[in-house]
């Protein structure tokens, strides 16, 4: 089962058209990535939570996935501000942690959850079939959009067919070890999932034409960019020039 749960709703956000948010995300991403100081960093993190607002999405939901991702975030906390070079500002014994150290930890720290924010708002508030028709509208490759929908689609499908040859396997009393025979088993498991996948491709492709699949995208809903949906992509824009102005190096602290 595919999870959704961010993608119906009736806020700004879920109401603007897939066009507009991948263009948004792809420039908030991008110019967030590229920050160097932590003033107009904090600003991105900013716009995003405002993007979260604006989403209507629940605050738990995204403290869940902020907790999730920063648990990466914890490691390079542990490592990064007592190997990066630089002028010791604490020592623990035989560990220095160095301000340069520190204050990399914490830009990646923010850049990682402004990010995820703006992504979780801009893209997350569409299904993925709407993204994949947002994509050819931005005149991206059909192949590309179909390859990255079916992905999705079915990723899920083919992990379902590899638990179930699993659960076939251990009921056959087979039990993960160090040993050649359980290395020729997986070998076997994931041999199978491959034919398996390879059958239902077939078959899928089969249905498909049959139903007068063309290798086009259609979509049941028509798309219009409307007066609301600029006037969002001017707000985010703006916002997005705002803060790449305080990112000069006449600004920047």
């Amino acid at each position: 089962m595919i999870c959704e749960d961010f993608s119906t709703g009736n806020s700004l956000l879920h109401r603007t058209d897939a066009r507009i948010k991948i263009i948004a995300a792809f420039l908030f991403t991008l110019q967030t990535a590229l920050h160097q100081t932590v003033i107009p960093t904090l600003m991105s993190l900013a716009l995003g939570v405002v993007l979260i607002i604006l989403s209507s999405i629940s605050p738990a939901a995204i403290l869940k996935r902020l907790l999730l991702v920063n648990g990466f975030t914890l490691f390079i906390w542990l490592t990064l501000p007592f190997t990066y070079p630089g002028e010791t500002i604490v020592q623990l014994g035989f560990l220095k942690m160095s301000q340069e150290g520190t204050a990399t930890a914490l830009l990646i720290t923010l850049k990682t959850n402004a990010a995820l924010l703006g992504i979780i708002a801009l893209l997350t508030t569409s299904t993925p079939a709407a993204i994949g028709h947002g994509l050819e509208k931005l005149h991206l490759p059909t192949r590309l959009c179909f390859i990255l929908l079916f992905a999705y689609r079915y990723i899920f499908v083919i992990y379902d067919e590899y638990k179930t040859l699993l659960r076939a396997a251990k009921m056959r009393c087979f039990v993960p070890k160090s040993s050649m025979h359980t290395y020729r088993t997986f070998a076997y498991l994931f041999g199978m999932t491959l034919v398996r996948s390879h059958n239902r491709a077939s078959r899928i492709h089969q249905a498909m034409a049959l139903r007068g699949f063309d290798g086009k995208l259609i979509s049941l809903k028509s798309h219009h960019i409307n007066s609301s949906d600029l006037f969002l992509l001017f707000f985010l824009l703006a916002a997005l020039a705002l803060i790449g102005y305080t990112a000069l190096p006449i600004h920047s602290l």
